[in-house]
């Protein structure tokens, strides 16, 4: 052997998960904005973007299950969750998952958009009738207004988003002790579901919380322009990894 040691081109790894209804598309724009040596792994859950063919699921335990197998049981790079709207569910209730069954946990959680565990829900829109569904989704900006009106692409996608929000509207975290996973939340300042106020309770779902990163704009605050975004996500994830190091050190 010669003794020289090869460091892997990638530095970190990035998972993203997509809101309600949406796809990995969501993040696309992101890929010539990060670093180099960062790797961007945008998800799509079943029956949704490239996974489009697969049968959606509304049940997250199932959903947790199937995104399990992404995440390798002994990463070669640092890597770290970034979920917006119901992925921020996925993202944060993943790497309880990974801590459970004693995997190694992503060095650092971003959630944007998404109501903290126990927070009361302000609206229950899944069980509402397709014209008040579409009033929701409109509200809430960032689906084309051609998909909201064509019937025939709402016979499809009003079916999915209906899914999804079954298990966003649904979702009641069991209780647990707080992540020792580092921890940001980001958001929206004019976003209406969920409102600022909604986002309070993720500080103390970590030991290791970073602080509440908040934008102007509302429940796509970044979808314009993702480099604010990203300059605070690309800082808190290397202060994570410089963390992780010096623990291991």
């Amino acid at each position: 052997m010669s003794g020289i040691v090869t460091r892997p081109t990638t530095e970190v790894r990035l998972f993203g998960f997509h809101h309600a209804g949406g796809s990995s598309a969501l993040f696309h724009p992101w890929r010539r904005l990060l670093p180099e040596g960062w790797e961007l792994r945008a998800l799509d859950a079943p029956g949704h973007g490239t996974r489009m063919r697969h049968q959606p699921i509304d049940d997250l335990d199932a959903l947790l299950a199937d995104f399990l197998d992404v995440v390798p049981p002994e990463p070669e790079v640092p890597y770290a969750f970034f979920g917006h709207s119901m992925g921020g569910i996925v993202a944060y209730e993943l790497t309880r998952r990974l801590i459970a069954e004693g995997r190694v946990p992503p060095v650092w959680l971003g959630v944007s958009a998404c109501r903290a565990p126990g927070t009361p829900l302000t609206a229950h829109r899944h069980t509402l009738d397709d014209e008040g569904l579409r009033r929701g989704i409109a509200e809430l900006g960032g689906t084309p207004a051609q998909l909201l009106d064509n019937p025939a692409l709402w016979e499809i996608f009003g079916r999915l988003i209906r899914c999804d929000l079954r298990l966003v509207e649904t979702w009641r975290s069991s209780p647990g002790p707080p992540l020792r996973v580092p921890l940001t939340v980001f958001g929206g300042r004019d976003d209406v579901s969920p409102p600022p106020e909604q986002l309070a309770g993720w500080t103390g779902r970590s030991s290791a919380f970073l602080g509440m990163r908040m934008f102007d704009g509302g429940h796509f605050y970044f979808g314009a322009d993702p480099q604010p975004l990203l300059t605070h996500v690309v800082r808190d994830v290397r202060t994570a990894v410089d963390a992780a190091a010096q623990r291991v050190g």
